[in-house]
C-alpha cells in the first residue's frame, strides 16, 4: 500500500478519524498529539528514518518510521526499567509469561541495558487504526507495567 492509497477501508473505528491520504509519517503525528500527555513530543529526522518521543503518563514512548515502502518498518518501544536489576531470573520469567498472554500484539524485550515495551511490523498494508492501536498499546502497556516492575525488581546497584 502507498501513502497515496490510505484513503481505503474502514474496516477498524480508527479508520474513521484520521483524513484521506495521509502518509505514514503524518498518520503517526497525528497519533502522538493525541496521546502525548504533557506536550513534549520531540522529532528527529536521520538518515535511519524518523524518530519521534512522547511522554505518556510516567513513560516515555519512542517511534521510528524507517520510510514509506512496504518493506520499511514501523518500531514503537517504551522503556519500563533499567538493568542490572534485582532477580533478573524472576524478572525475565515474569517477563517471558506477560509475553504469553498480557501484552497482545506488543512484547517485552531487552535493549541498552534496558527492559523495554515494543511492537514492530512493516509498514505493507499498515492501516491509520493500526497506527493508533500499536502506539496506544505500547503506551499503555509500559505506563501500566513500569512501576510494578521497578518495585519488584528495582535497579541492582
Amino acid at each position: 500500500m502507498t501513502p497515496s492509497s490510505l484513503a481505503t477501508f474502514a474496516t477498524d473505528e480508527n479508520d474513521e478519524l484520521f483524513p484521506e491520504a495521509l502518509s505514514y509519517a503524518e498518520l503517526i503525528e497525528t497519533v502522538i498529539a493525541s496521546l502525548d500527555q504533557s506536550d513534549s513530543a520531540m522529532v528527529n529526522h536521520a538518515d535511519s528514518g524518523t524518530i519521534w518521543k512522547f511522554q505518556y503518563g510516567t513513560i516515555e514512548v519512542l517511534v521510528q518510521l524507517t520510510g514509506e515502502t512496504d518493506d520499511d518498518l514501523l518500531t514503537i518501544w517504551s522503556p519500563v526499567l533499567m538493568l542490572p536489576a534485582k532477580d533478573e531470573l524472576g524478572l525475565y520469567r515474569k517477563l517471558m509469561a506477560m509475553n504469553w498472554s498480557g501484552t497482545f500484539e506488543t512484547c517485552f524485550g531487552l535493549a541498552d541495558q534496558q527492559v523495554i515495551v515494543l511492537l514492530q511490523r512493516t509498514v505493507a498494508d499498515l492501516s491509520p487504526g493500526e497506527i493508533s492501536r500499536a502506539m496506544t498499546l505500547v503506551a499503555t502497556i509500559a505506563d501500566e507495567q513500569d512501576e510494578p516492575l521497578q518495585a519488584e525488581f528495582g535497579s541492582a546497584s
